[in-house]
């Protein structure tokens, strides 16, 4: 079971280009720059986590998350900085280490990764790979990159890279150990392996009931159970949007998250979204938007169905103006979190079901 004081509440972006107050888009090198600016804010408003994904897509100004993190590590002071996936499979697992453990050094410790397939698949071209490989990329790679954590010389061999023989790899990091989780769009299969392994469990919940992901959080402590790995909280992030009442909120986001969801859509063989469809995500489905009462609302009904020990908003959705997500920011960090834990506190059977 979490306790209240051990549940985490993290904010999540993928690097979304913003407008700026004139309504223009801003340039890729200052959307980087306002990521950078919300994670302080973050940091001051007291949330637990940031994590920043990768992607190679014209609306996404962050292709290297750990670059962004580490300047992040330098401006923050307490809050815990993780990819939102690194994309394994079409990247090196020892520069992956060796880039994650600088930024640990930078961070005074509060580095974590998170491994993924990556939802999008640009990467694999733009580096070379073919995505017949899917696969065994990521089957291999994530084996030798959990070799990698134990700080020690790795002898490994697969067909995806060279082999190594006794290779030691530097920069250790000062607590011996990365933490590391995968992020996972709902396969068994996925969540399994990520029991084997015994890394943390970060859920892609971005649409529907949060509430049919319980067979997986199920899966995962029972795999874990089996293999004798420990079964680490489990994580979920999802979409969604703080303002100072609920129709702001919908009113800021709306036009561009519908945007965004359209134009990856089109490719994936995907409706244009409705107005009346973003309203019954809202309402009941992984959309998490409105006032700080509102989100916080939904967001105490997900950890206590779920038992889930972490909480990650994707806060960006689209060219949302930058001076708003820094308002979310803010919000969610001093108004969201601490109502969140008001109420799970006064109801204990939400409090009850957290593991």
């Amino acid at each position: 079971m979490n306790s209240i004081e051990n549940i985490e509440f993290g904010i999540d972006t993928f690097g979304d280009v913003p407008r700026d107050a004139q309504g223009n888009i801003v340039s890729h090198a200052q959307a980087i720059r306002a990521t950078v600016e919300e994670a302080v804010v973050a940091d001051q408003a007291g949330v637990d986590v940031i994590a920043v994904g990768e992607h190679h897509r014209p609306d996404y100004a962050i292709s290297s998350p750990e670059t962004v993190l580490a300047g992040i590590a330098t401006a923050t002071r307490d809050i815990k900085l993780t990819s939102g996936v690194t994309v394994l499979s079409s990247d090196d697992p020892v520069r992956v280490f060796q880039r994650f453990a600088t930024v640990d050094a930078l961070s005074n410790g509060r580095a974590e990764v998170m491994l993924g397939r990556g939802s999008f698949t640009e990467s694999f071209p733009l580096f070379g790979y073919d995505m017949a490989d899917y696969e065994i990329l990521f089957d291999e790679k994530i084996d030798l990159f959990h070799k990698l954590l134990d700080e020690k010389p790795v002898t490994w061999q697969g067909s995806t890279r060279a082999a190594l023989d006794q290779a030691d790899i530097y920069p250790k990091t000062e607590s011996g150990r990365l933490k590391t989780w995968v992020g996972v769009g709902g396969s068994p299969q996925s969540v399994i392996r990520t029991a084997r392994y015994g890394f943390g469990l970060m859920l892609a919940v971005i649409g529907g009931s949060p509430e049919r992901f319980a067979p997986y959080i199920d899966l995962y402590h029972r795999a874990a159970g089996q293999f004798g790995n420990p079964a680490h909280p489990v994580g979920l992030h999802s979409p969604g949007f703080v303002a100072d009442t609920d129709e702001q909120a919908k009113e800021l986001v709306f036009e561009h998250y519908k945007a965004q969801r359209d134009r990856i859509g089109a490719s994936r063989g995907w409706n244009p979204m409705t107005r009346a469809e973003f309203e019954n995500e809202a309402a009941h489905g992984s959309l998490y938007i409105g006032s700080p009462h509102t989100v916080a609302r939904k967001i105490a009904k997900t950890i206590g169905t779920l038992g889930i020990g972490r909480f990650d908003l994707i806060y960006t959705g689209g060219a949302v103006p930058a001076d708003a997500r820094l308002r979310a920011v803010e919000l969610y960090g001093s108004k969201v979190i601490p109502l969140v834990r008001e109420m799970l506190a006064e109801q204990p059977g939400l409090v009850g079901a957290t593991r």
